[in-house]
């Protein structure tokens, strides 16, 4: 059957291609490319006949401003190169998934699983280019994971008659069977072949990474050995998805030095004891640690829950899928939290190297398997996450960048969701769950494919030229909003389940085994799972990632409610096994077992590997930088720096407003600057809100991981507490991204990281609900002169902090209000800028990496002394404006006080708090001690114009505050470190008087606000 080709061009300009044509010219081709035009592609795979092909036709079109047309090409008039991306066999086409469903709406007619519509899409390029150009301008659109691509030339193309009808159908073998690994007798080299390799094929091919070291390979081996027999490569993989790093965590689950029962349950959920343990009946706490997502009290009806996850590995490899799929698969989470909570917030956080940075890597030798530019990387991963929240009508207000050489090889990024669930549905505590033995194990949503194979197992290690690109996973938001709906929406609350868990990593054969913990045993019919396409191997369908699945254990006597209901509402469910008590997991297919393992080795069998560390904590000199009277330039550079600069080209486009609960938005003030928290009510007929922020700085971690751990707590709290929240609801979210985690060095700063968790989470009574660790993030390749490098990023650790608000009208935001209204700084100001922006911008400006060893510092009572008493004035409504105060020091601060207001500023630095010049106070280390927190690093007081405004200090707010306020407001801040620094005006200037008076920053709100959005214009 021959397959037809739908074409749609636009009749008028079309946005699309101008902004392509700027992204092109971005890459090097300005001036070079004269036009773009676009032509959407939709390949029919069925027998529609003619009629019903032009009907498809209209309605994928506009008539007034498309032309469509069936079986006939369609090119501009003035073109020099065309070339057409497609989707490969196999992968996720989302567009052509929901064309297909538009077909069988629109005609009523199923199309048989074999036969689909694919999109692809032409682009026209006018312009005198080379080849090799035009084959770069394609690779720039293309990612050869992913994509297809054919490129011809306007001769070609007009003698062709156009480009060539191609159906991506996937090609299996068609009796897949499982194998039989002979592994009893191997000796430990061909185990660790197999362990870090994967199994070998006929051809001498490896399947990939199993991420199994020794140790664990041996463990298996004598397993099998015991039971007489050889494993099955269903086994094998299955427990290679299960004991993997990215599934166990045995890194931070593992003995490390003294600490027997490990880093996790030591210092994260040791912190979370001892904080619950200390406010007894002020606990937020409902479920930590031991579901999909951590909860918390929202109201007496309502829980909120909270879970960041990281897809950095697949998103070095295709960051459009990487992220997608990361930001759709932390939203199951969500929902597969208790018995289902409704996604309200989703938050994103990225980590990229230079996207000006033109410097080729390759994975492979001799300049193969190369690797995506950081422009490209930064711009899928952006898209990513915009179409998998846009599109699943989930907010996203929250967010970061961070820029930093060591994330060229993997980029770190972040996705997190909140979640709403009632605290009681069908008569059950709504966040307790089980399967009973006899439930059946239903899998709901999409079908199984070939797309997400090895996901955990490519997770746990660092990525080099063996990285395999099935991992690579595009998720399709549309069929998991369907099937969210149906469970969060309607079957939940007719109690149609017992319980529910997400396909996420190692899909099934995590999923269903997690689940069969609860009731003790599976038995699981692979031949049952509804697949994309046929010719699957058996662990291939057992541990394949593909998206928008969830497991169910649904009592035999609701199952057909449950179908019936799922049915209607468009998505697919089908019984594959049932939970047992027998202690056993067992899969058959096709009338075979292929997997039969004790649930206590399944699960309990990976050895434990006692750990060491080596504190290694290096001292760096101080910059010698010269003193200077006018620091505006200096300023103007701070504040266009990517870490600093505004992001308002991904706040604008992620959708914040959809449900309606956005109060402290993304962009906030008349001059729309970027907040470091924002604030949504997640249930329309509740004044509650819930309040967002997060700290991270992976710079500090260079000369102390336990101070970057700290600032990164106190900036998170700080940030929930600006907008509003209580210091003392507070929960966090740990995220801990690192590199080559087997060396004793790195292994040393993590403990360090882990210690100042503990330590800081208990002194501010902040349990953590929640988290996730990634503990290989290296690249391991070549340069672009083929030699060999490797790559790590900086150990990285997000914290991320919620908070519930009682009325989120009282919300606070950074804009300065009105002319007349006074500055104020809360926190005291030291020497602390190793680390810093500050540092960084000199270092570059001098050739060299400049880091310094001046690490800030957390006083952790103090600062929630000072936190309290401001929660106090929000409450009274004493606070005009807040701002915390982070990467850049005071300088930034106040800028995005004035730009966020468009109003000026008049400040006077001679009174501050910790300069020579200010009010007398305790250092840094205060009296901290006290409250069981090692003293921060003894700090000077800060003596210097630049070194005062650009020093990173933590602990700091500048707020605003209205005259009539001031008495109020000053007599509760009474005995803690504040000052009136300046007043806000009317005139549109930042001016500021250093600490001698003398005016070290003059300059117009236009130019600053100008630079601060500069940065990222044309992204």
């Amino acid at each position: 059957m021959a397959a037809d080709r739908i074409e749609i061009r636009s009749r008028i300009a079309d946005a699309r291609a101008r902004v392509r044509q700027r992204y092109l010219e971005g890459l090097g081709f300005a001036g070079r490319i004269e036009g773009v035009e676009i032509v959407d592609v939709y390949t029919c795979d069925a027998d529609l006949g003619e009629a019903r092909l032009n009907s498809l036709a209209e309605a994928l079109s506009n008539p007034v401003t498309q032309r469509a047309s069936v079986n006939e090409a369609q090119f501009p008039e003035a073109f020099d190169w065309a070339f057409e991306v497609g989707y490969l066999p196999g992968v996720t086409d989302n567009v052509g998934h929901t064309t297909r469903e538009m077909l069988s709406d629109l005609f009523r007619k199923t199309l048989p699983p074999a036969q689909g519509v694919y999109s692809s899409q032409v682009t026209f390029l006018q312009g005198n280019l080379s080849p090799d150009e035009v084959e770069t301008i394609a690779a720039g659109l293309a990612n050869p994971l992913i994509h297809s691509v054919r490129i011809k030339s306007r001769e070609q193309l007009i003698g062709d008659g156009g480009m060539p009808v191609t159906v991506p159908r996937v090609r299996l073998r068609a009796a897949p069977a499982a194998d039989t690994l002979p592994i009893r007798k191997a000796g430990d080299r061909e185990l660790a072949t197999i362990g870090k390799l994967g199994i070998a094929d006929p051809d001498g091919s490896r399947r990939g990474p199993l991420a199994l070291n020794l140790a664990y390979m041996r463990a298996i081996q004598a397993y099998f050995r015991r039971q007489g027999r050889d494993p099955t490569d269903v086994e094998l993989e299955s427990l290679a998805q299960t004991w993997s790093e990215h599934c166990k965590h045995t890194i931070f689950a593992d003995p490390l030095d003294e600490l027997a029962e490990g880093l996790f349950r030591t210092y994260i959920r040791g912190a979370t004891e001892a904080v619950r343990r200390h406010k007894g009946a002020g606990d937020i706490c409902v479920s930590v640690f031991g579901d999909n997502s951590g909860a918390i009290l929202f109201d007496d009806d309502h829980l909120v829950t909270h879970k960041v996850e990281t897809h950095n590995s697949p998103s070095a490899l295709d960051p459009f899928g990487g992220a997608i799929t990361g930001i759709v698969g932390v939203n199951r989470d969500s929902i597969g939290f208790g018995l289902g909570a409704k996604p309200v917030v989703n938050i994103y956080g990225y980590c990229f190297a230079d996207p000006t940075d033109a410097r080729a890597l390759y994975k492979g030798a001799d300049f193969t398997q190369k690797m995506l530019s950081p422009r490209m990387i930064m711009s899928g991963v952006v898209h990513g996450v915009n179409v998998g929240g846009n599109n699943s009508g989930i907010p996203t207000p929250q967010g970061f960048l961070f820029f930093h050489p060591s994330y060229r090889g993997k980029p770190l990024v972040f996705v997190g969701t909140i979640g709403l669930i009632p605290r009681t549905s069908a008569g059950r505590p709504s966040h307790r769950k089980g399967a009973r033995p006899g439930d059946l194990i239903v899998m709901a949503g999409g079908r199984v494919g070939k797309d997400g194979i090895h996901g955990a197992t490519f997770s746990s290690e660092a990525m080099d030229a063996g990285s395999p690109a099935t991992a690579v996973q595009i998720g399709d938001p549309i069929t998991q909003k369907k099937l969210s709906d149906a469970i969060v929406k309607e079957a939940r609350d007719r109690g149609l389940y017992d319980s529910i868990t997400d396909n996420g990593a190692g899909g099934l054969s995590c999923s269903v085994a997690e689940m069969a913990r609860e009731c003790g045993g599976c038995r699981v019919e692979l031949d049952r799972v509804p697949q994309k396409y046929p010719g699957l191997a058996p662990w291939e369908i057992w541990c394949s990632e593909s998206q928008e699945r969830m497991t169910l254990a649904v009592p035999p006597q609701r199952w057909e409610a449950l179908r019936d209901l799922l049915a209607r509402r468009g998505v697919e469910a089908a019984v594959i096994g049932t939970f047992t008590d027998s202690g056993r997991c067992l899969v058959r297919c096709d009338g075979r077992t292929v997997m039969d393992l004790d649930m206590a080795f399944l699960h309990q069998g990976l050895p434990a590997e006692h750990r060491g560390t080596k504190d290694v904590r290096p001292s760096r000199p101080e910059p010698k930088i010269p003193d200077r009277d006018d620091l505006t330039g200096t300023f103007l550079s701070l504040l266009s720096r990517p870490n600093i600069a505004g992001q308002g080209f991904i706040s604008r486009q992620y959708d914040h407003e959809v449900q309606g609960g956005s109060v402290v938005k993304p962009l906030q003030g008349r001059g729309q600057v970027n907040g470091d928290a924002t604030v949504t009510r997640p249930l329309l007929t509740s004044p509650g809100g819930i309040a967002i922020s997060q700290g991270l700085y992976p710079t500090y971690g260079q000369i102390d991981a336990y101070h970057m751990a700290a600032c990164a707590v106190d900036t998170a709290i700080r940030g929930a507490v600006c907008v509003g929240a209580d210091p003392d609801r507070l929960a966090l979210l740990d995220n801990f991204c690192w590199c080559r985690s087997d060396e004793p060095e790195r292994l040393g700063q993590l403990k360090r990281a882990a210690r100042a968790c503990y330590d800081y989470a208990v002194a501010y009574g902040a349990p953590f609900i929640s988290g996730k660790d990634s503990m290989f993030n290296d690249f391991k390749g070549y340069d672009e002169h083929g030699r060999a490098v490797t790559i790590s990023v900086l150990p990285t650790l997000l914290i991320s902090s919620i908070g519930v608000m009682e009325d989120a009208a009282r919300a606070v935001t950074l804009d300065a209000k009105f002319p007349g209204d006074l500055v104020y700084i809360l926190g005291e100001t030291f020497e602390e800028l190793g680390g810093s922006e500050y540092y960084a911008m000199w270092g570059e400006q001098q050739g060299r990496e400049t880091i310094g060893n001046s690490v800030p510092g957390v006083d952790a009572e103090k600062n929630l002394k000072l936190y309290r008493a401001y929660f106090h004035c929000v409450r009274e409504g004493w606070i005009a404006s807040a701002q915390s105060v982070g990467r850049g020091g005071l300088a930034i601060a106040l800028a995005r006080t004035a730009m966020g207001g468009m109003l000026g500023i008049e400040i006077d630095l001679e009174g501050l708090p910790g300069s020579t010049a200010g009010p007398e106070a305790d250092g840094p280390g205060g009296d901290s001690a006290a409250a069981g927190v090692p003293s921060p690093t003894t700090s000077s007081r800060v003596s210097r114009d630049d070194f005062t405004l650009f020093s990173e200090s933590q602990g700091r707010m500048v707020i605003t505050v209205a005259p009539e306020n001031q008495a109020a407001f000053e007599k509760r801040m009474k005995g803690l470190p504040h000052a009136s620094i300046g007043r806000v005006t009317d005139d549109g200037r930042i001016h500021i008087r250093g600490l001698t008076g003398e005016t070290i920053v003059e300059t117009a709100l236009g130019p600053a606000r100008d630079v601060y959005r500069r940065t990222f214009q044309g992204y």
